[in-house]
């Protein structure tokens, strides 16, 4: 299996990618923490799952939430290998595209969470003697975006940039950072207009594939930058977009 006895945290998984992820690194060997503010879907992810997973509430934009869930994850299954930062909001429900309260709560999720979630993973990988992080942007991280509040684009690219950082600075310590941009998939809890079927359409007409990717497919390319076949990879970032950004 490609993941035996890893540890991974994945924070946004009671649902989508993150679910899809956290079930595809159990069938692969790994223990998981589902880590989400979503109590009752988490549980049933977990138990979904079985011994293998633990649900641990966590509100990325609170330090003292991470610091608690790295160290439950350590203290019940012995150290962490994996963190997936998953969790983060659309910026397509937004009526008003220039509004600040919508840019403070975007940014908080998909870029400050991320990097808490970064600051309490590292000395537990240290401890550990490595690991891998992936971190998930998008597209929008990449490319301009239209009808789309600019924090969900400045987070994405925030993400990306954060995840070479980290890539450069704890490389001697066995630890990799690696990205993952999805393009165009199913529709978010938090997805707006770009959830409207019209929308959709008009927006396959820039994918060379013609299609929206699916969960598993985005899974997938996680799933190798955790693992070990991926050992010499670090700084990266794999874009599961059917195209989009190729053209």
């Amino acid at each position: 299996m490609r993941l035996n006895g890893k540890v991974a945290i994945i924070s946004g998984a009671a649902s989508g990618m993150g679910a899809a992820t956290a079930r595809m690194f159990a069938r692969e060997g790994a223990k998981v923490v589902i880590a989400d503010l979503l109590e009752h879907e988490g549980r049933q992810v977990a138990a979904s799952i079985g011994d293998a997973a633990r649900f641990e509430r966590l509100d990325v934009t609170n330090e003292e939430n991470w610091e608690a869930v790295v160290a439950a994850t350590t203290r019940h299954f012995g150290k962490l290998d994996i963190l997936v930062n998953n969790a983060g909001v659309s910026g397509s429900a937004e009526q008003d595209l220039y509004s600040t309260e919508a840019w403070h709560r975007i940014m908080g999720i998909n870029a400050t969470g991320v990097f808490l979630g970064i600051k309490y993973a590292i000395p537990a990988m240290k401890a550990a003697g490595g690991g891998s992080i992936v971190n998930l942007s998008s597209i929008a991280g990449i490319i301009g975006s239209v009808g789309i509040h600019m924090a969900y684009n400045a987070s994405k690219a925030a993400v990306r940039l954060m995840t070479k950082t980290v890539a450069v600075q704890h490389a001697e310590d066995g630890i990799r950072a690696n990205s993952v941009h999805p393009g165009i998939m199913p529709a978010m809890r938090t997805s707006g207009r770009t959830a409207e079927p019209a929308v959709r359409a008009q927006r396959m007409n820039v994918i060379p594939m013609r299609r929206p990717g699916e969960v598993d497919e985005v899974a997938y390319a996680i799933l190798f930058l955790a693992s070990d076949e991926s050992s010499y990879i670090t700084g990266s970032e794999i874009h599961v977009d059917g195209g989009a950004i190729a053209i």
